[in-house]
């Protein structure tokens, strides 16, 4: 089978004719299953098998569908549902040690999103996209998932906004599968990064150009471009170099003043990815191309983002748009878990070192976009979307804290343990409480999650179904746990309410998991001088080594993108949790 290309188009085709899918940003592949196992290939042929082991377990799944089946796909390591690591899936590829391909596929394992198969030649795309479905969700494996699709634009364009994806696909709801052909049927739209830089160098041998930034007061390259620009620019640009520049070889070279925008999908270590020139920037200086510039337009920061007075410090160390940048970065890992839950914001309008005060309720001088919940007279916050989120970080909101509830339930969509020591001196106590909550809850077969809070201790986290238990049976379950590790260690832990009577023990906080409490929200800051992050880890990461102070806005971001979000699998879990055991769990 050979896969069918799409073609690059700058327009997304609207109307009923078409549907709508993420564009995953990895290695096109042909997924063929047969009784003997799967073969992994490439767009051009060749056998990826033996560099991706994890995609071929899946035939060892006892649900299989009926063979052979050829399925057509994006082979991604995913960092969220709709973005893909392409980085670090070129670092697989490249691979050839059995030992590291082996240890890698374990750290962060690759996942086949399938969006296509071969039924017969007249199958259309809504025919084969139905029985896809069918088989992917029969095969009960998260390495192998259905790539959705959608038949609202406007939805999927804020998806890929939002997840940062590499763009979105259109295919015509009646085309055929044309195996091996380019076709018009499947368009292929980037979501482009545009960045601005200032011409430098031109090498005649290659004929590509290079731009530059400042960095500090210090030149340093942005990368180079030759494509996106027409043969009559290209021959001006050409000229104007060799009229204008300084002749070294087959090298010209500017002085900082011509400056260019150019899309790309990524910038690194100096070299753009996928780089096309867009337009020459003559209203803007050299001066104004430099590195924060650049970072700010990679983050695809939403047009009408209200940033207001960029440079104020709410940290020591962190100005207002560092701050921004952040939650814009993080916000496709934290958004999920916000979602429909009344937030409560403590809000420090100057800093940390300044005055705070506690928000839930709705402002009057709140946007249209901030959606809300109203219970009475009452309008409670809720941060359901990007926008949302920025504003409140504009307005000095610096920590989120959520209930256990969504707005749309009286039940406990989680469970959460407070795990407090009474200093970060004796944060190694949360580590020792949390080792041993999670041995009591893995003999119950029960899926856990971990953070630290950002401050001095740990939370564990347990996912639930709404309406599966009840905040009294929540609350019987979360005491019978701490009493059992207070009867197991009386001098390192309590359940004791007044601080003056803990003395050094770990307090477990069982009474804070309880209709109308809240807990800091996952990847939400808090007021710290190192601006630490309430940061989700994963278990083995629980150890002597763990400490607050890890985690903090500066390395969060880069974090999820290497090791993946820990809580990616939060809402599946919640799906498969042994509830009747937890239920009969009670306190003696």
């Amino acid at each position: 089978m050979k896969p069918m290309l799409l073609t690059m188009s700058e327009e997304i085709p609207r109307g009923k004719n078409w549907a709508y899918e993420i564009k995953y940003d990895g290695f096109r592949a042909i997924l063929q299953w047969t009784v003997d196992g799967i073969t992994l290939t490439s767009r051009n042929g060749k056998n990826l098998s033996d560099q991706f082991p994890e995609i071929l377990e899946i035939a060892k799944n006892t649900d299989k569908p009926e063979l052979p089946i050829q399925l057509d796909g994006e082979l991604t390591i995913l960092n969220t549902p709709y973005q893909a690591n392409f980085s670090l899936l070129q670092h697989r590829g490249r691979l050839k040690s059995k030992t590291k391909i082996e240890a890698a596929s374990l750290k962060r394992p690759a996942t086949f999103m399938a969006f296509d198969m071969q039924i017969t030649p007249s199958a259309t795309y809504d025919q084969r996209k139905k029985a896809l479905k069918t088989i992917v969700k029969s095969v009960s494996s998260p390495r192998l998932q259905y790539v959705e699709d959608f038949n609202q634009l406007d939805k999927i364009k804020e998806l890929a906004f939002l997840h940062l994806a590499e763009g979105i696909v259109a295919k015509n709801k009646h085309s055929t599968y044309q195996e091996g052909k380019r076709s018009k049927q499947w368009l292929k739209i980037k979501q482009w990064r545009t960045v601005s830089g200032f011409l430098s160098d031109f090498h005649a041998n290659n004929g590509y150009y290079h731009a530059n930034i400042w960095t500090g007061k210090k030149e340093s390259s942005l990368g180079s471009f030759k494509h996106g620009l027409t043969a009559e620019e290209a021959q001006t640009l050409t000229a104007f170099y060799k009229k204008n520049g300084k002749n070294s070889g087959q090298r010209w070279t500017l002085d900082p003043s011509i400056c260019v925008d150019l899309h790309c999908l990524g910038a690194k270590d100096g070299e753009l990815r996928e780089p096309l020139f867009s337009d020459f920037r003559f209203d803007l200086s050299h001066e104004e191309c430099t590195a924060e510039k650049v970072k700010y337009d990679l983050a695809l920061m939403p047009e009408d983002a209200e940033i207001t007075k960029p440079d104020k410090k709410l940290w020591p160390e962190v100005t207002k748009l560092d701050y921004l940048l952040y939650l814009r970065q993080i916000s496709p890992y934290q958004l999920p878990l916000l979602n429909n839950k009344k937030i409560t914001l403590i809000r420090y309008p100057d800093g940390i070192h300044e005055k705070s005060f506690y928000q839930k309720h709705l402002p009057d001088y709140a946007p249209d976009y901030i959606q809300s919940w109203q219970e009475g007279e009452e309008f409670f916050i809720l941060a359901n979307n990007l926008r949302s989120l920025l504003w409140m970080g504009n307005h000095g909101a610096l920590e989120y804290h959520i209930p256990f509830q969504t707005v749309d339930s009286a039940f406990p969509d989680e469970i959460v343990f407070d795990l407090d020591p009474p200093d970060r001196e004796h944060f190694q106590l949360a580590i020792l409480a949390a080792q041993l909550l999670k041995h009591l809850l893995d003999r119950m077969e029960v899926h856990s999650f971990v953070k630290t809070s950002g401050n001095k201790g740990i939370q564990i986290h347990i996912p639930l179904m709404p309406g599966s238990m009840s905040y009294e049976e929540t609350r019987r379950f979360t005491e019978g746990l701490v009493r059992l590790l207070v009867k197991e260690e009386p001098r390192l832990f309590t359940i004791e309410r007044l601080k003056k009577n803990r003395g050094n023990r770990l307090y477990l906080d069982y009474i804070q998991h309880a209709e109308g409490k809240t807990i800091v929200a996952p990847y939400s800051p808090r007021a710290t001088k190192e601006a630490t992050v309430a940061a989700p880890v994963y278990w083995e990461e629980v150890n002597e080594t763990l400490h607050p102070t890890d985690f903090t806005i500066f390395n969060v971001v880069d974090r999820v993108k290497e090791y993946g979000c820990p809580f990616y699998e939060y809402s599946r879990k919640r799906q498969i949790q042994p509830v009747e055991v937890m239920k009969s769990l009670s306190v003696k």
